[in-house]
């Protein structure tokens, strides 16, 4: 198993009076995650898996006479799929005002049904956390940096699912798998879609528009449907954790953009097999898009493993003048400019510099991306 950050951090978490919840997208080792805490511990462990019918039922408002028989002697329960059972959030409720000794820990594959039944039960009774792809920082400590230097391409074109990253020579067949729907299956489990084709043709047009700034009114017209549906799906594609969206920064220019957004996927990998591209990098015409999307997510997934709060943006004005990343942290701002072609010099905004002079700027590329996205442990 290629050790995961949070495993540490959990193992921090544990017996301190609170649930530990662990999102995230479906296939990014949740449940090897779990696996993992179970065999090194030395307290008995209930594992319960949500996928089977009798354990969705049995915890389905359950009573705590029926927990105390289910629990026994076991001083952790591990709930996998939590978001399969209704009204999960009062049976963990009922599991942690009852039983103080245990330590209740549940994992959900999305943040859709399971966020809104958890979040109200446990207000104030859990640490909650996400589970993405494998991360640079991850891969870097495995087999260590240089190796995964070299394997920079293979990631910008298959991405970083644990099953993707394990089974070299069958990548395609995984991706494809994964973007038959199954990415997104909760979606189709948990709302209303009366039109499943429209989720898929929205993911093909987001994915050749991949750190362009989007338009609502535009991706409506593309598929045939109105705006108002467009911003619905985009939500829930965010809550299933398939993309996500940045905001533009503004505060002081007057034609700053200031409500545009730039989407990106959790993962390249799934990118490519919605356009059906895996082209090797020295032949993508979209090698610069491949590039920032990488960038973009795997810093992402540094913040969310550091526990890190750092507001996450991009910059542009009605002239064009533009900045690919920019973070904010405690007042501080931090610009970056992504070139794939390390000879590529970025020349960041003189309008940007004069209205922010409280920054830093960086220009990421090939050479320098460890820096970026490995921190160094203390």
């Amino acid at each position: 198993m290629i050790p995961r950050q949070l495993h540490t951090v959990l193992g921090q978490k544990l017996f301190r009076g609170k649930a530990i919840l662990v999102t995230g997208p479906r296939q990014s080792g949740k449940t090897t995650l779990l696996r993992a805490i179970e065999g090194e511990t030395e307290h008995k462990v209930l594992f319960l898996n949500c996928d089977e019918p009798d354990i969705r039922s049995l915890l389905t408002e359950a009573t705590s006479s029926a927990l105390k028989h289910l629990i026994g002697n076991a001083k952790i329960i591990m709930i996998d799929e939590a978001q399969r059972v209704k009204n999960i959030g009062l049976t963990m409720k009922l599991i942690i005002d009852n039983f103080k000794d245990i330590q209740l820990i549940a994992t959900g594959s999305s943040a859709l049904e399971f966020a809104n039944e958890i979040n109200e039960p446990l207000t104030g009774r859990k640490w909650e956390y996400r589970l993405l792809p494998l991360s640079t920082q991850e891969l870097a400590g495995y087999h260590g940096w240089l190796e995964e230097r070299r394997l920079l391409e293979q990631r910008l074109v298959y991405g970083m699912y644990p099953d993707v990253v394990v089974n070299p020579g069958e990548e395609r067949e995984i991706l494809y798998n994964l973007t038959s729907s199954y990415l997104y299956k909760d979606i189709f489990t948990f709302q209303e879609i009366r039109k499943p084709e429209i989720i898929e043709k929205l993911l093909e047009a987001l994915a050749l528009q991949v750190t362009a700034e989007v338009s609502y009114n535009e991706l409506a017209q593309m598929i045939q449907v109105d705006s108002a549906t467009v911003q619905r799906y985009l939500n829930l594609l965010e809550k299933s954790f398939v993309l996500f969206r940045l905001r533009s920064f503004s505060r002081n220019v007057r034609n700053e953009l200031k409500r545009s957004r730039k989407v990106y996927f959790y993962d390249n990998g799934i990118r490519n097999a919605l356009i059906a591209n895996f082209s090797p990098t020295e032949t993508r015409v979209d090698i610069g898009a491949l590039w920032e999307n990488f960038l973009v997510c795997e810093r992402t997934k540094l913040l969310f493993a550091n526990q890190k709060q750092a507001g996450q943006f991009f910059w542009r004005t009605k002239q064009q003048q533009e900045i690919d990343y920019i973070e904010e942290a405690d007042g501080i701002l931090s610009a970056f400019e992504f070139k794939w072609n390390p000879k590529q010099t970025a020349r960041f905004s003189k309008t940007f510099l004069k209205a922010y002079p409280n920054h830093s700027t960086q220009t990421i590329t090939a050479e320098n991306y460890m820096d970026f996205l490995v921190q160094e442990k203390k």
